[in-house]
């Protein structure tokens, strides 16, 4: 670590549950965030400040003027461009030592089964069902700890999906991938602004302590807030013996 590092991350490396070690551990690290939009804004800046060395974010959408509400990677400059590129900028602004592949493109189980191997973490920060079942399954399949998080209106939710921990529930476990749920869009629904930055900002956090290997993870629960009332509530999970998609998972 360089002197440099070293006085930037020195707010880390002062703590105890992550020192130097765990320091070195996040900027050897490989992140991928799927979305970099309203969650993936701040997942994706918190990820590049820490030093996270390798992050890849996927997203096929471009700035648009209406995502500027609260998907903050963004400026008004940047309208038009590529999210992916957009947000590759602010991250490489805030922090040129992290390594940014940004890819253009809508995710499926190809691209996955390429990308979830070579990742540490992965953070599913997209706002359809059909992407978050499909993420869910490439990293049960490929045994990758997934963070995933969602918000819409007043209403948000994050939990952690990890095989390593026994007995605990994948995505698929909670919301199963045949059920028919109506997509609640916020282009027509509306989302709080700032709700999706503390989503964002706690996927992160998930993340960086999954890669450091620090505390307790949100594997096995499902933290949901309102944000009308700003409440949290925890509702723990299990792994559903019929799932089909980790039944069988050790």
């Amino acid at each position: 670590m360089t002197d440099d590092q070293l006085l930037r991350y020195s707010r880390h490396i002062l703590l105890d549950d992550i020192g130097i070690e765990g320091q070195e551990r996040i900027m050897a690290s490989h992140a991928l965030v799927i979305g970099a939009g309203g969650l993936g804004s701040p997942a994706l800046l918190y990820l590049a400040a820490a030093g996270v060395g390798r992050i890849t974010l996927v997203d096929d959408d471009t700035v648009d003027l209406t995502n500027l509400q609260r998907q903050i990677a963004h400026t008004s400059a940047r309208v038009g461009l590529p999210k992916v590129v957009s947000a590759a900028q602010a991250m490489q602004e805030i922090n040129p030592d992290v390594q940014v592949t940004p890819l253009q493109q809508r995710v499926d189980a190809n691209l996955l089964d390429d990308l979830v191997p070579g990742a540490d973490v992965v953070l599913d920060c997209s706002d359809n069902y059909t992407t978050r079942q499909a993420v869910n399954a490439a990293c049960v399949r490929h045994a990758r700890p997934l963070v995933a998080g969602a918000a819409i209106r007043f209403d948000a939710q994050i939990t952690v999906v990890d095989q390593r921990v026994a007995d605990t529930a994948c995505y698929a476990c909670l919301f199963p991938p045949a059920a028919r749920f109506e997509e609640e869009a916020c282009s027509t629904l509306g989302v709080f602004a700032p709700l999706v930055g503390v989503v964002g900002a706690l996927q992160a956090a998930e993340a960086l302590k999954l890669l450091v290997g620090t505390g307790q993870s949100l594997a096995g629960r499902l933290w949901m807030l309102d944000g009308r009332s700003m409440e949290w509530s925890s509702m723990r999970t299990q792994r559903d013996p019929a799932c089909p998609v980790c039944a069988g998972c050790t």
